[in-house]
């Protein structure tokens, strides 16, 4: 799944003693944390960020459902790039395409959806409005590949 023409978005990232297993390479688990704050970036790139959030629209976002397919290992030192499109946007949840790349090439590839919560109550609630209507005007319409 290449989210190639539908970028909105790219963090850049090193690997760092912490991130890696010992073999070498990044932890798997290291990965979500990649992509965690990639989403998290771009969110705060649009003015949204979470604390922000929290107190203006009394909402987070819950992780739902992610899909990884692991392609290439990362090292040591490698400078990364993750990036974030946003796939599907319905009421009350959104969908990312995601990668993790080296060079241009992707060494690991994810869906993530996340579901609107309310920030007190921790219940599903539908997206504010203004919210929706931005993440409608950015969703690439892409199905899953």
């Amino acid at each position: 799944m290449s989210s190639a023409g539908r970028l909105l978005f790219s963090l850049p990232t090193r690997v760092y003693w912490e991130d890696t297993d010992a073999g070498g390479v990044v932890y798997h688990a290291r990965y979500v944390a990649f992509l965690e704050r990639a989403r998290s970036e771009w969110m705060r790139s649009l003015g949204h960020g979470q604390q922000a959030m929290i107190d203006g629209l009394d909402l987070v976002f819950a992780v739902r459902d992610m899909q990884l397919d692991f392609r290439r290992p990362a090292r040591l030192d490698d400078a990364l790039e993750v990036t974030v499109s946003l796939a599907r946007v319905r009421r009350a949840s959104v969908e990312f395409a995601q990668e993790v790349r080296r060079d241009g090439e992707p060494l690991a590839t994810a869906r993530v959806r996340v579901a609107a919560i309310d920030a007190r109550s921790f219940r599903p609630r539908a997206l504010p409005d203004t919210l929706y209507g931005l993440f409608k005007s950015l969703e690439s319409n892409a199905e899953q590949d």
